[in-house]
């Protein structure tokens, strides 16, 4: 049945992810922002070639290490703390702490898979739990 709204519930997690990349990407607290979305990445010369839109998974290093990466994935109060990820409601982890001690994964690295909330919740959320 959800297969008819797909091409609305994506349009909406690219736009949304869109916003909030570029508000961490200009953020103080914020190290570096993993998204395809952004000039700045990597691989996005190459996404844009090949994508319509970048999706809704956003990574991002926090300023500074373990502590400050949990503070911030614990204050926020419309996205939720989940491990699992790509739903319609907005969730985000701090992956190390998903994976096990001998993770290689950077200690202030966060995951967000960003929902359909109005994005300007959610980026009143983000900056929230940033300060």
């Amino acid at each position: 049945r959800s297969i008819r709204t797909l091409p609305y519930r994506m349009r909406g997690h690219n736009e949304n992810a869109g916003r909030l990349a570029e508000f961490l990407e200009d953020h103080q607290r914020v190290e570096k922002v993993f998204y395809p979305g952004l000039a700045s990445h990597g691989g996005h010369d190459i996404a844009k070639r090949q994508m319509d839109g970048f999706g809704g998974m956003i990574s991002f290093l926090v300023d500074g290490g373990r502590e400050e990466a949990l503070g911030i994935v614990a204050g926020t109060q419309i996205i939720s703390k989940a491990t699992s990820l790509g739903g319609v409601e907005s969730t985000w982890e701090h992956r190390r702490s998903s994976e096990g001690p001998d993770s290689s994964t950077p200690q202030n690295l966060s995951r967000i898979s960003v929902g359909l909330e109005h994005p300007d919740d959610l980026l009143e959320d983000l900056d929230r739990a940033l300060s």
